[in-house]
């Protein structure tokens, strides 16, 4: 057991429904349980190198946040100590400055520090861990793309967001004979399209992992007309690409900046319009998925990946992340964790029952 009696939460990464929750899950539960000093960190890693970047979390600190979106600490989705750009003598460079922080951790007195973020987030906090930070990691993203663990927190509020457009999509749609595509978040991994698609009675779904066919994805609104069925629905994961092709892009990235997906549902779109002759519109859903009050389900599970947090810390079970697994909140090795990015099970049920019901994903 280690002797807990100050500890640091931060955020890192893109923001999501429930970040809130499990701040408040960690302050509540280390003072409760521990009695033990909670610190929040400003803007992710940045916290430790700027002035005021470590603030006192207590229970009024943390009071009425938890059905509030967003983090109130900030987050950073550029933050990586070890790929800062700063501007030297006029120009723009990358360095290093995890050693600063691990000083500043350090100088902080801080017995742990628990890491809130998706998949970059959690593997810088995987090497800080490997430079003897005394870590303990907390999955999120929408994306639901985070191994070791059933679910991350802030999927199932992006899925409703997501469902929710394509019910409203429907109407419109079959209103003005239409065919809608709506552009999703989930980067390489497909869940958010899939799930929401299912659910909202999409009749074509693209995702990262199966790649398409123009022809195909043609032939299902084709097939649709001539059963007098004269609207269609597409949802695409922005992820998505044509077997012949590559992904979509907006931005490129670079040693900071993640390369940012965007684009594909216009792609589609046209091609749609041009060989069906059915008058097309795109959705692009962008930042509203992750925008809003999280849902109960991402409320609780934050709340309970918190509290386990900070078990985790009390027990010195540093590296280590908490998961759900098989409906209970376990602790899984980080490194186990990141080896193998989640993806969308193509032999899964869900992939299984989207066939069944008529779904077109694209391939055949």
């Amino acid at each position: 057991m280690a002797d807990l009696k100050r500890i640091a939460v931060l955020t890192g990464g893109g923001d999501a429904p429930g970040l809130n929750a499990v701040i408040r899950a960690v302050v509540k539960t280390a003072i409760n349980e521990y009695g033990c000093e909670v610190l929040g960190v400003k803007n992710g890693y940045d916290g430790f190198l700027e002035p005021g970047g470590l603030i006192t979390l207590g229970h009024d600190e943390v009071r009425g946040i938890l059905p509030r979106g967003g983090t109130i600490l900030g987050t950073a989705n550029r933050g990586n100590p070890f790929a800062r750009k700063v501007i030297r003598d006029g120009k723009e460079v990358v360095i290093d400055v995890s050693d600063q922080i691990i000083q500043n951790i350090k100088l902080s007195g801080l017995d742990a520090l628990i890491v809130i973020g998706g998949d970059g987030t959690l593997h810088t906090a995987q090497e800080m861990y490997e430079k003897g930070v005394h870590v303990v990691g907390v999955p999120k993203t929408i994306d639901n793309d985070v191994g070791g663990t059933e679910v991350t927190f802030g999927f199932d509020t992006a899925l409703g967001i997501a469902m929710e457009a394509i019910d409203r999509l429907h109407t419109t749609a079959e209103a003005h004979h239409r065919v809608m595509v709506l552009e999703l978040m989930g980067r390489d991994a497909g869940f958010i399209a899939l799930h929401a698609g299912i659910a909202g009675g999409a009749d074509v779904i693209l995702i990262p992992e199966i790649p398409f066919k123009y022809e195909v994805i043609a032939r299902k609104v084709m097939e649709r007309k001539a059963r007098g069925s004269l609207f269609s629905i597409f949802a695409v994961s922005e992820g998505a690409r044509p077997a012949d092709g590559e992904q979509v892009f907006s931005r490129e990235g670079d040693q900071v900046y993640v390369a940012r997906l965007g684009g594909i549902g216009q792609k589609v779109a046209e091609h749609v319009e041009k060989v069906t002759g059915s008058e097309t519109r795109v959705t692009v859903l962008g930042h509203l998925q992750r925008g809003g009050s999280p849902t109960a389900f991402d409320r609780l599970l934050g709340s309970r990946y918190g509290s386990q947090a900070v078990r985790a810390a009390a027990e010195g079970k540093f590296g280590n992340m908490v998961a759900l697994q098989s409906g209970n909140v376990v602790q899984v090795p980080l490194k186990e964790a990141l080896a193998v990015p989640k993806r969308v099970n193509l032999q899964g049920d869900a992939i299984k029952t989207a066939r069944a019901l008529g779904i077109s994903l694209g391939d055949g």
